[in-house]
């Protein structure tokens, strides 16, 4: 499997249709989400894994502060889960934040991929709390 990743600012870059065309898929049609696009894809970092010619993975990143990024919206296609390829796009997510001046990476993970951040450094805080119909944990962990 011949992996590469591609990061951009913004809403305007041509990737950004094929990380919509991800998150459609999974957040609306998979999970049943009537909501995903919003004025923070237009100032927020995205990242999307392809494998030759087919993405596969997106997220996206922005500062909540200075030192604070929050990554959101990570969605994998269901044929590429449990490859490693959410934790090659957190990591590339994690060293974008890194370049920009980031310390702490915070997210809202649904609480059903919870154990799959933990797995990767992540440590929950606060108390769950819903998007839609589905329950979240706060996450966050020092870069």
């Amino acid at each position: 499997m011949a992996l590469h990743t591609v990061l951009f600012y913004g809403n305007q870059a041509p990737a950004f249709a094929d990380a919509a065309l991800i998150r459609r898929t999974v957040f609306l049609q998979e999970q049943g989400f009537s909501e995903d696009f919003d004025a923070t894809d237009a100032v927020a970092w995205h990242a999307v894994i392809y494998e030759d010619q087919t993405p596969l993975a997106t997220g996206r990143l922005f500062s909540e502060s200075q030192q604070v990024y929050h990554i959101g919206r990570v969605a994998v296609q269901q044929s590429a889960r449990k490859q490693g390829i959410g934790a090659a796009l957190m990591l590339a997510l994690e060293q974008k934040a890194a370049s920009l001046g980031a310390n702490t990476i915070v997210l809202g993970a649904q609480t059903q991929a919870a154990g799959f951040y933990r797995s990767i450094g992540y440590i929950a805080y606060g108390t769950p709390f819903y998007e839609e119909h589905c329950e979240h944990i706060s996450m966050q962990k020092q870069l």
